[in-house]
């Protein structure tokens, strides 16, 4: 579907309800009816190593299905398949969402030592023949073991999945009561449930969470990622998160590249202290939003020790807790509503920027979500360039580009600087920004290039227009935090930045790309993005394992 028919898809629906907001969208889960042609299943963990097996547990309405599993990206790989599998439909239990569905295991699969390490997608199907065909996904990630490491490690966003994903009933924005028109979150959530359709497959012209055409006067926003869910069937969340929307269309031109990558997740980071020891540069990949304190330790070990952290992401934003089997993951948002705030307050789970936590979102990434965040979503920003204005033109991340000073990267329709955006608190001197530091952004750091974003989307409608990003959800977050969020935040009226930039720490160096839509910009072979993240790559790749 091109930009067109996305802008025809809004335009004839401007009459209709607003479909992404009616009371009778549900979540995604298996039907009530016994006969209905469905079959969903998910995998016990995240990730693997070869000779291990794979515990796949399934759940189906018919009398037999089907399963494949394929290694996915440039040239997908189908490395095993099997056909009139005996089907067992089993029940899902309340809450789910957070409990998990505790289905039996149905399959076990052996990984043979020839698979190699990627992203591999899991398809349940059943064909019905006149009633057509069902098809579900599940995935999990084939890391090397530890004497094979070395290079390019590409972190998966696991994290992130995980709070989106609302298979069941619920994630940790919306789902909980009996109103369906009253958002309100789950705090915790399983990773032993099936994912909602779309966030590992789905159509190349399914909608992204940024528009590209030119609002005019007077526009009320409509939102083509939720309104094609829910007239396709999919996931409403499946523009928010993962595989299909981000990290996929930067593996397919690495391939391309010729780029070597290693796999692993932001699980595999939490409970492995010497998961990136052996990596000179590690990836990751459009929205990262939600992070453990471990998995911070990781990164900042590995940088000090002399890696190369290449981001090409945003939204760095969320401290989450996983429970020690990694099956559950809990965002509480508010320390009020945490368990754990008082006898722990470091890891209450909220922005990072809260000042019990003492662990600054900056002092890692650089840059962070709290600087941000919108842009050229909904009516945050809605008409705004799309992209990033350059401001040190000179420094190596833009080496021969041709990028001049003042010069535009990715404005629309690459929409590089869209979505959601990442910065820090900053000031200008003669015509060039300038950290203040007053976030605990790192004292090497240099701002490269700007965008506006502002903090949510103002209310022009006296709320008779869904918003899907108000200003007042971030509003409401600050007054819980109240006099423990830092000044900057408490000053700050809605308007940020989205940035690129560097930073060096101890022996290694960090690129933060500050948007979620670096994959989306590359997978339209930008010529002047293409030649950053080479650059980026290339310069942390000559780094010693």
């Amino acid at each position: 579907m091109s930009d067109h028919d996305h802008n025809n898809l809004t335009t004839k629906q401007l009459n209709a309800p607003y479909a992404w907001s009616m009371p009778d969208w549900p979540s995604q889960t298996q039907s009530i009816d016994k006969d209905a042609l469905e079959v969903w299943g998910y995998v016990e963990k995240s990730s693997y190593v070869a000779r291990e097996s794979l515990n796949i547990r399934v759940s189906c309405s018919q009398p037999t299905y089907s399963v494949t599993i394929t290694r996915d990206g440039l040239h997908p790989q189908l490395v095993y398949s099997q056909d009139s599998i005996t089907g067992h439909r089993h029940e899902v239990p309340e809450e789910s969402y957070a409990n998990g569905c505790n289905w039996p295991v149905e399959l076990e699969i052996f990984i043979e030592d020839d698979w190699k390490s990627g992203f591999y997608v899991v398809v349940f199907s059943v064909d019905g023949g006149e009633k057509g065909r069902f098809e579900s996904d599940a995935y999990f990630v084939l890391r090397k073991s530890p004497q094979d490491r070395c290079g390019i490690a590409l972190v998966l966003t696991t994290s992130t999945l995980v709070a989106y994903n609302d298979w069941g009933g619920a994630n940790h924005y919306r789902g909980l009561g009996n109103d369906p028109r009253t958002e309100i979150a789950s705090p915790v959530l399983s990773t032993q449930r099936p994912l909602g359709r779309g966030f590992l497959k789905k159509p190349a012209e399914a909608p992204r969470e940024s528009h590209t055409f030119m609002p005019p006067i007077g526009w009320e926003p409509r939102y083509p990622s939720y309104e094609w869910a829910r007239l396709y069937g999919y996931c409403r969340h499946h523009a928010d998160a993962f595989w299909a929307t981000y990290e996929r269309p930067f593996v397919i031109w690495a391939e391309e590249e010729g780029y070597d990558l290693d796999y692993l997740t932001q699980d595999d980071l939490h409970f492995d202290e010497t998961s990136l020891s052996s990596y000179s540069t590690v990836i990751l990949v459009g929205h990262d939003e939600y992070w453990t304190w471990e998995m911070r330790d990781r990164i900042d070990d590995f940088v000090e020790r002399g890696g190369g952290l290449a981001r090409f992401g945003g939204n760095f934003c969320w401290q989450v807790r996983l429970s020690d089997d990694g099956h559950t993951q809990f965002c509480y948002r508010t320390p009020d509503n945490d368990p754990e705030s008082d006898t722990n307050p470091s890891r209450t789970t909220t922005i990072w920027d809260y000042l019990p936590i003492n662990r600054p979102a900056a002092a890692t990434m650089g840059l962070t979500g709290m600087g941000g965040i919108y842009n050229r979503y909904g009516v945050a920003a809605p008409r705004s360039s799309g992209g990033y204005t350059i401001y040190r033109p000179d420094h190596w991340v833009f080496e021969g580009t041709d990028l001049y000073y003042g010069d535009l990267l990715g404005g629309t329709p690459v929409n590089l600087a869209t979505f959601e955006l990442d910065s820090v608190e900053y000031t200008f001197r003669r015509g060039l920004p300038y950290p203040t530091f007053e976030d605990g952004a790192p004292e090497t750091l240099e701002i490269l290039a700007m965008a506006p974003a502002v903090s949510g989307e103002d209310d022009r409608f006296e709320g008779h227009v869904p918003l899907n990003g108000p200003k007042r959800e971030g509003e409401a977050i600050k007054h819980a935090l109240g006099d423990k969020l830092p000044k900057h935040l408490l000053e700050c009226e809605g308007r940020g930045a989205g940035m690129i930039a560097t930073f060096t720490r101890g022996k290694g160096e960090v690129f933060n790309g500050g948007s979620t839509e670096w994959p989306r910009a590359i997978e339209l072979r930008d010529p002047f993005v293409i030649r950053i993240a080479r650059n980026v790559i290339d310069r942390f790749s000559k780094l010693d394992c």
